[in-house]
Order: C-alpha cells, then sequence, then structure tokens
C-alpha cells in the first residue's frame, strides 16, 4: 500500500512539475481580441534583470498554437532568459494564402500578427519589475509565417503600420531578430539606422518561402495573390552590404520543413547568437549544411553543389 502511494505521489508530483514550467498569461485584451503567451522563467534569476525572447510559432497565418514554440521558449529559461511564445491571430484561417488569395489579404495577415507581437513586447515592458526583464535586451524569434511576423515587426516604420492605440516607446528597438525560413516585403527597410542584429535559417530549396528573392510560393505574376518576398539569403547579403551582424544557416536543398530546424533541434546556436549578441561580439558567417536532398528546380547557389 504504501509503496503504491509512494508511487502516486510521484506521478501527481510529475504532473504538477511540469504543468507550472509556465505560466500562462493574457497579455492583450480588447473589444473582440484576447490573446495569451505562455511564459518560461529561469529558476535562478539574479539581482540582475534578465534578457528575453519573445517567440512567435508558424502555421501560414492559419494554424498554429503557441505550444509549438515551447521547445525554444523552455530551451532559452535553461539558459537564464526569461522566454514567452505567444498566440496570435490566425487571419488566414479559412481564406487562401497561396497564388489564388488576396495580396492585399496576406499584407493584413503580417501587419496584424506584426501588431500583436508588438503588444506582447509592450506587456513586457510595462510589466518588467514585475518579470525581472532587461526591456534594453528584448529578442523576438519566430518560424516560418512567425519568421515573417518577427522581422516585419523589427524593421517596419511602427507609426506607419500600427493598428493599436497604445503603442510603443518611439525610441525603443529590439536587441536581435531571429528568422527561421522568413522572408520581407521590402529589402529597403533595413538601413543603416534599422539594422539588427539577425540571425537566419533557411532550405535553399524552399517552395513556399524563397530562399533569395521570388514571389511567395513562386506565383505567376499574374496570380491574384503574387507577392515579392525577399528570403534569408537575399536579407543576409544586404545585411552584410550594410556591415550588420547577421549569421545565416543554410540547408542546402532543403525546403520548408527546415523552418523550424533551430528551434526544435539546435536551440543552442540561437542563445549563442543572442549571448553574442549581448556580449557586443559582431557575427557576419554563413554556416552551410547539406541536407542530402536534391532540389527540383534550379537555385544557382554553387555553395551548395
Amino acid at each position: 500500500m504504501k509503496k503504491h502511494l509512494l508511487l502516486l505521489f510521484v506521478l501527481l508530483f510529475s504532473i504538477t512539475a511540469k504543468a507550472q514550467e509556465f505560466k500562462t498569461l493574457t497579455y492583450f485584451v480588447n473589444d473582440s481580441t484576447k490573446l495569451e503567451l505562455d511564459l518560461f522563467i529561469p529558476k535562478k534569476q539574479g539581482k540582475e534583470k534578465s534578457p528575453l525572447l519573445i517567440h512567435v510559432h508558424g502555421g501560414g497565418f492559419a494554424v498554429g498554437t503557441r505550444e509549438w514554440g515551447h521547445h525554444i521558449a523552455k530551451h532559452a529559461a535553461c539558459q537564464g532568459y526569461v522566454a514567452a511564445s505567444i498566440s496570435y491571430t490566425l487571419y488566414m484561417k479559412d481564406k487562401k494564402f497561396s497564388c489564388d488569395g488576396i495580396l492585399s489579404e496576406k499584407v493584413k495577415a503580417f501587419q496584424i500578427a506584426a501588431n500583436q507581437l508588438w503588444q506582447a513586447t509592450l506587456f513586457f515592458i510595462k510589466n518588467s519589475e514585475k518579470y525581472n526583464i532587461d526591456t534594453s535586451k528584448i529578442f523576438i524569434s519566430g518560424s516560418s509565417a512567425g519568421a515573417e511576423t518577427v522581422l516585419h515587426a523589427t524593421y517596419w516604420n511602427r507609426d506607419l503600420m500600427n493598428i493599436y492605440p497604445d503603442k510603443l516607446p518611439a525610441s525603443f528597438k529590439y536587441a536581435g531578430v531571429i528568422s527561421g525560413a522568413g522572408a520581407i516585403m521590402d529589402l529597403n527597410l533595413i538601413t543603416k539606422e534599422s539594422v539588427i542584429p539577425t540571425l537566419l535559417f533557411h532550405g535553399s530549396c524552399d517552395p513556399t518561402v524563397p530562399y533569395g528573392t521570388a514571389a511567395h510560393h513562386y506565383c505567376p505574376t499574374n496570380a491574384s495573390g503574387w507577392l515579392m518576398l525577399f528570403g534569408s539569403y537575399s536579407i543576409y547579403n544586404h545585411i552584410l552590404d550594410l556591415d550588420g551582424n547577421t549569421k545565416l544557416v543554410t540547408y542546402c536543398n532543403g525546403g520548408h520543413e527546415y523552418s523550424d530546424e533551430l528551434f526544435s533541434k539546435d536551440p543552442q546556436t540561437v542563445v549563442d547568437f543572442m549571448n553574442n549578441t549581448l556580449n557586443g561580439k559582431k557575427e557576419q558567417s554563413h554556416i552551410i549544411i547539406s541536407t542530402n536532398k536534391e532540389c527540383k528546380k534550379p537555385n544557382g547557389y554553387s555553395f551548395c553543389d
């Protein structure tokens, strides 16, 4: 009997410990929307305030949950970061997001998600004392649609693209951005004044979000959903031209399935990049990884031959 009670206690303790490894908080509410995040806090926090990582999951702005970001958030918290994985409005649910979609709807999906990430950031700025956060050390990361969200949240003009009354301080700037198979609509948004440390990773044969510069889904120019995008390789080279801090990990001949690769399988690379950034270390590196796959379309990248 005692043995059975002991086993039951261990099981209940295990379930409780797992349930308590993060807190679910509401970070934004208005008349039509309620948004939550899962917050991971380091078990040991010193007197110094902690850096923060906010993660945005992928899913084409149509599917996905914040639980998809738990792997990177949990790992970052184990390395001393306060970390959060957020929910956001899945605006493209039941809408077409490919070539036969509506261009303005695509842009609106980007805008809503970026604005909600700004609201999550504002939540942490307002509650920085409560969660012991250094607001000058806020990083954002995302996979696929989440990567497009974090890139636009970083480089868009917030005054121009803002849709909510509460705004981030005009002087606020993210400490760094991490993008998994993401892209940006306008490369000219990244300037010497706006560029921040940027870690990118991407499959060179991604058929959904271009690795270089191409239309979203490689749509024909007469498609209703035609949208030109600048992917990781184009962003990386542009930041190099600006002499900025950037690192690119290329999965040669890999497709869109690599959009979560570092977050789920090598999160320490993400943490190392953030640590290096906080320590003032500048990176300009391109890591090339073979996937032993074949690319069905010509990509022109000699480093993948």
